[in-house]
């Protein structure tokens, strides 16, 4: 695909991921005024549930985030019981983040809240067109996952800011 044709779709894309953040965001913050937890706190929560116990560094990694900020968001889970630490079996003097049965029980309440109001979005959509939209989703988070490592090091190089003063932007 040439620059010509790949830039319109790269703008459109990117609008749509935009606008698609900023509803994200919002619901969010609305979320958590209601329920008091930070709605990325149960994103570390899932993430345990599907990869077992681990050490909050390793969750850090995993979830493309700052350990100071895991660090937080683990205490959140920690706090209402959702998440426990547990000596890591491998090395007596570290811990693991394990969790809990209410974790699991409150995961699965999430989950069926968050299912519900996806059917609703999703409820006149054709079973092809959310087959196809899952796969090319898929696609593109995992093209993105394998891609990040190039767009991080693309963000730490030199580059020209607004006003022509130069500087350097990292991301984690």
């Amino acid at each position: 695909m040439t620059p010509e044709e790949l830039d319109p779709l790269a703008d459109e894309i990117g609008n749509y991921l935009v606008r698609l953040s900023r509803v994200r965001d919002r619901t969010i913050a609305h979320a958590k005024a209601s329920v008091g937890i930070d709605p990325a706190a149960y994103a570390c929560l899932f993430r345990l549930l599907s990869d077992g116990p681990m050490r909050s560094g390793a969750l850090a990694d995993v979830m493309y985030t700052d350990p100071s900020t895991v660090s937080r968001q683990v205490a959140q889970l920690v706090g209402r019981g959702l998440v426990e630490r547990q000596p890591d079996p491998t090395d007596g003097r570290a811990s693991v983040l394990a969790v809990t049965d209410a974790g699991r029980a409150a995961a699965g309440r999430i989950r069926a809240d968050r299912n519900e109001r996806l059917g609703r979005l999703l409820e006149d959509w054709p079973v092809d067109d959310l087959r196809d939209f899952a796969r090319l989703m898929d696609r593109f988070v995992s093209d993105y996952e394998r891609m990040r490592p190039v767009f991080v090091a693309g963000l730490a190089k030199p580059t020209e800011q607004l006003g022509g003063a130069t500087g350097v932007r990292s991301g984690r």
